[in-house]
């Protein structure tokens, strides 16, 4: 499967990892990492994996409250007393993990002179009223999650999210991930090329789109806002992948403020600039080996970075349904997407495996029950959020292997 993404789906470059019950039983790659220079796709090539970030950064925020030094259902404003500003007195931390905090947008555009300084970034968000009541609804938090959590994560420990994550998670377990890469990691970094628009029409990388034969995400207009009708988990379906594909293209939707801003567009390469790659924001600023984000889950899942009951309650749904920035039905336990529209999974994965997605295609994936961990790492953006048919026939191939 993993050669016919080559042969017949316009794969550039990839890898694919998976481990099975504590071993390593596939380990995938191939193509190129750079199609400027045609320099190969090789077994430690890392690449930016986008919203896969979300659930490392989340497992960092539940590891605090495992050791008992924060409580999720407790006020953001017990640890990070600024956030109480414009009526956000009572959102938990538990709101901010399951993007119910009604924080999906900067409102003020962020200068390229302030992207590496997320302290700043959080003290704007929390100036912001919430553009709905907190823990009335659900709303993706594309990129205002990391900036979020990520201030609670250095109020309560003392350290960025980047270093607590290396510091507590990666190094300990000897694992290829970073968020924020090192200048020798960015260096071998995977180009990214095509994929959606993000913001007012801008391009998502530097790159141009894929070759023909492989459209744009179709029509100009905005959505109306109206959440898609819920569907197969396994398939978002072709309307709902439109009304996310439009709201993403206009700049001014609700769906396009909350990708748009900070605005990775405004540096030469776009999300390819060391400033993006080194900057780890903690929503979608991991950049990692297939390997290294498959052995997260890995470890994850079989106890060595949260105990199994600390995992079990953090995957289990807290909210459910039409998501406001989506346009598509999402799920969510304390950080870990859920299987729906948002995050569609092989039937028998339905129940049991949690995770997250990336922009363009990615995919990270754990399983408790069937003690699976796995990861899909590309360069060759699709125009979807929630559908990557490569990755997709991949965990379908694993799980009916099991």
């Amino acid at each position: 499967m993993f050669r016919q993404n080559f042969a017949g789906d316009g794969e550039l470059g990839a890898a694919f990892s998976v481990f099975l019950d504590d071993r390593p039983v596939v380990d995938l790659w191939g193509g190129v990492a750079d199609r400027r220079d045609g320099r190969p796709w090789e077994r430690g090539t890392p690449t930016l994996v986008y919203s896969c970030t979300k659930a490392v950064t989340a497992t960092a925020v539940l590891l605090l409250a495992e050791r008992g030094l924060l409580d999720v259902t407790a006020p953001v404003a017990e640890v990070w007393p600024e956030f109480a500003r414009a009526g956000k007195e009572r959102v938990t931390v538990e709101h901010l993990l399951t993007h119910q905090a009604g924080l999906p947008v900067i409102e003020e555009p962020v200068p390229v002179e302030e992207f590496e300084d997320q302290e700043a970034i959080a003290d704007r968000l929390a100036g912001q009223a919430p553009l709905w009541e907190p823990g009335t609804g659900h709303g993706y938090h594309a990129l205002t999650y990391g900036f979020l959590l990520g201030e609670v994560i250095r109020r309560v420990s003392g350290k960025r999210a980047g270093e607590f994550v290396a510091a507590e998670i990666a190094d300990p377990l000897g694992l290829e991930l970073w968020l924020g890469a090192p200048d020798d990691v960015a260096a071998r970094a995977a180009r990214l090329s095509g994929g959606l628009r993000l913001g007012a029409s801008a391009p998502a990388t530097s790159e141009k789109p894929a070759a023909p034969g492989k459209p744009a995400v179709p029509g100009e207009t905005a959505a109306s806002g109206t959440p898609a009708a819920p569907g197969n988990v396994t398939n978002p379906g072709a309307d709902a992948g439109e009304a996310l594909g439009r709201a993403m293209r206009d700049g001014e939707s609700l769906t396009g403020r909350a990708m748009g801003n900070p605005q990775v567009t405004k540096l030469r390469g776009g999300a390819n600039h060391p400033v993006v790659l080194r900057a780890g924001w903690p929503a979608i600023g991991v950049v990692a080996t297939a390997l290294g984000l498959a052995g997260f889950y890995r470890h994850l899942v079989a106890g060595r970075i949260l105990r199994p009951e600390t995992l079990r309650d953090a995957v289990r749904p807290r909210v459910a349904g039409p998501d406001r920035v989506l346009l598509l039905d999402s799920s969510f336990g304390l950080g870990y997407m859920r299987p729906a529209q948002a995050f569609p999974v092989p039937e028998p994965g339905m129940r049991t495996a949690f995770g997250h997605t990336g922009m363009g295609g990615f995919l990270s994936l754990g399983d408790v029950e069937h003690g699976l961990g796995m990861a899909y790492t590309m360069n060759r953006m699709t125009d979807a959020v929630a559908d990557s048919p490569r990755a997709h026939r991949l965990a379908e191939a694993v799980y009916a292997s099991l």
